[in-house]
Formats: C-alpha cells, structure tokens, sequence
C-alpha cells in the first residue's frame, strides 16, 4: 500500500526504528511531521500500555488499519522513507543494446514499474547514476502516478568525453541546463574491464578537476564510479561528494576519505549477483569470474571505512525488472561485510540524507521534515534477512501526491 501525502494523519503509541523502549504520538499535516512526541508523556499512567499486551493483528488488518486517519501504532514501528544513492531507475535491460531493441513505450512501462516496485520496498528517494533525465524522471511520476522523490545525475561522464577541457565544458553546460543537480564521473572502468585494467583512470587528472570544480562553481555535487587505484586519491583530493562502489580501495585511502569528509556508497550486492552463476542477471563467466574477484575485495574495502570511519552511504546499483524491488538485499550484503544493522539503517537514512545535501527535510522522524515513511509491522532493525524485512512492511507513505510532483 502506498499512502500519497495525506492531508491528516496521526498515529498512537507507535516506534521509532532504532529507538529501543520508547513509543511515540506523531501527527502529520500536508506531507510533513507536525508534532512527534513521547507517548508516555501524553498518557496517564493508568493508560499506559504494559509490554506483550497489544492485540495481535494480521498483516493484512494491519494495512487496513492503517489507512485510517488516526491508527493505532501498538503494533507498528515507522521508519524515515528509506533512500537508494545509487540506482538507474530508467535502464530496462542489463545490455543497452536489449533496451534499444524495445519500444518506447514498452521501456516506459517497464520504467513506471520499477518507480512503483522500489516504492513498496520504503525507498521514497533515489539518485539517480546516469540513464534518467530529469524530465523524463517527472513524466513518469506524473502519468503512472508513482511519487519517488528521484535526484538525477543524468549523464555518466567517461570514456567517450575524455576529449580535452573544452569539450567537457561544453558537455557540462548541456547536462547542466538539463536539470541535473548531480555530476556523474566514471573514473575507472567497471564489469566489462579486464580486472588487471580496472583500476586505471578513464580521464586525466586535469580533465577529472575540472568536471569537480566546474561543478562545484555551479552548485551541483559530484559522485564518482571508480574501483580503486588513483582516482580515489583523485576524488579526496578534489573534495568530490561521494565515491561510488570502491572495492580496492585501501585502508589508507579509506583513511584520506575520512579526513577530506568524502562519503562512500560501496553498492556491494550487486557485485554478490553479478558473480552468481545461477543468479538473476545470468552474465557470462568471464564477468562472473570479475565480479567475483570485486566481492572478494569489497568485504576488506568495508572493513577499512568503518575502522576510519568513512561515511557511509546506502546504495544498490540496482536496474532491469529483476532487481527493481530488491532493493533490500543490500542489507544483507552489509551485514555480511561487517556493518551493525543499526549501521546500515544509518546509511539508508540520515546518513544518505546527509550525503544529499537534504538532512534538513528527510532521513529522520522530525517536526517539520518531509514525512516520507515506512510503517512495519515488526522491528525492522531486528529482521534477519531482505525477505523478512520485505514481509514485515505495511505500507509506505510520501510526502507529496503525484499529480503535484514538481522533482526534488
């Protein structure tokens, strides 16, 4: 169930994910919190709920329940709106030449289906890594009536630009003009380098400084792909925002992030996917064998940022109907390389809000916040897998309708 801003709405004695022995009264009033305040100070102390007591209610009651104006929280825990940092919500297929094979509105379809399917997963924001223009972004959401807040990095500089100062100027100016409030930067290679390439620099170090200041001059932030090697340093040096994947990146680069305040989204199940020979995107072994060798990586790469700790971010790298809706999975690949639930749910939330440059309206349960939400009918930082997360969800509210959807 997804609830679009509703006018008014309030909810009785309910959770907080990840605030342990507290229950809270939170009204909503037009798409923000108005008042989130200690059930416990409301109440009389005759009233007070006693812990195991609460009716229990099936998950389909509970979603009814929730509809309602005024619900009853006994039973629920609500969460900020979760947000995927990275993803490309407007690729169809995981070879581009797949997507050129199909009609436009056959890929606009399928691309209205994966904003409504990482909605019911509690992701209500997403950046967007290059494929989605900013209008085609508000097309979709105003037409299917899907209200993902997307944040869009529009173009993937790399390769194909690394074609001197003037031309990235240029280049720039157009991608700017289209509304992109990200800059993308492919730094390295990816699946398709040989591994012993992967780590080199697609641009020069001038070329990479520029698109950096150049951005920055213009108000945009800037993330960069790049598995390892010298474009991390790049990256800390130029102070860009965010890395993204980083799998060989070393503890004293690890180290340098932190210092320089370079947030890091590591992306890490997509790589577990990739290298599964009976997984879902069926890739041929030779990616395999390199996604494999990036998996064997990643888990050292994460354990280096949270021993210096970096800021980490939450993002899957997820696109094609297969993965769309999976978005959890990235939990269970965090947990694996070493991260505290509490830890990943940071990521996911405030953190990643923080990353955005939006903590002052999203990734907390706060008065006056945007109240993009989560309701769950069990603890979600207690869930043991993607799946049980997945279950336990009841429905997800946001802050804005979609036929009033104006982006950001």
């Amino acid at each position: 169930m997804i609830l679009q801003r509703p006018i008014r709405k309030s909810f009785r004695n309910i959770a907080i994910a990840g605030i342990s022995g507290r229950r809270f009264d939170i009204k909503i009033e037009r798409g923000r919190f108005v008042s989130v305040r200690d059930a416990a100070a409301q109440a009389p102390a005759s009233s007070a709920s006693e812990p195991g007591t609460a009716a229990v209610f099936s998950h389909e009651e509970l979603r009814l329940r929730t509809a309602a104006e005024e619900v009853d929280g006994t039973d629920l825990w609500i969460s900020p709106g979760l947000i995927d940092l990275h993803t490309h919500m407007g690729w169809t297929d995981f070879d581009h030449a797949d997507q050129a094979k199909r009609d436009s509105a056959e890929v606009e379809a399928m691309q209205a289906d994966a904003f409504e399917a990482t909605l019911r997963t509690g992701v209500t924001t997403v950046r967007d890594a290059g494929g989605l223009l900013p209008e085609a972004a508000k097309r979709l959401i105003r037409k299917y009536g899907h209200p993902l807040r997307v944040h869009n990095g529009s173009h993937m500089f790399g390769a194909a630009d690394a074609q001197g100062l003037d031309y990235l100027k240029r280049k720039m100016d157009e991608v700017l003009a289209s509304g992109a409030d990200w800059i993308k930067i492919m730094a390295t290679g990816g699946l398709g380098s040989p591994t012993e390439q992967v780590s080199d620099p697609i641009l020069s170090d001038k070329e990479f400084a520029f698109l950096v200041r150049y951005a920055h001059e213009h108000g945009r932030r800037v993330f960069v792909h790049t598995w390892g090697g010298v474009t991390v340093d790049w990256a800390a040096e130029a102070g860009v925002e965010s890395i993204e994947h980083g799998m060989f990146v070393t503890r004293e680069q690890a180290e340098r992030l932190a210092e320089r305040n370079v947030a890091w989204v590591p992306t890490a199940s997509i790589y577990r996917i990739a290298a599964d020979p009976d997984g879902v995107l069926g890739l041929p072994p030779v990616i395999q064998e390199r996604a494999m060798r990036a998996v064997e990586a990643h888990a050292h790469a994460v354990g280096y940022a949270k021993l210096a700790g970096v800021r980490l971010g939450f993002g899957t790298d997820y696109a094609t109907p297969a993965l769309h809706g999976r978005n959890l999975q990235e939990m269970d690949a965090l947990a694996l390389y070493g991260l505290s639930r509490a830890e990943i749910w940071h990521s996911a939330t405030t953190g990643a809000a923080e990353i955005l440059g939006r903590a002052h309206e999203l990734g907390r349960i706060g008065e006056g916040l945007l109240a993009d939400a989560a309701l769950f009918a069990a603890d979600p930082l207690a869930a043991r897998s993607e799946e049980e997360l997945r279950g336990s969800i009841v429905c997800v509210l946001t802050a804005a309708a979609a036929d009033e959807w104006a982006g950001g």
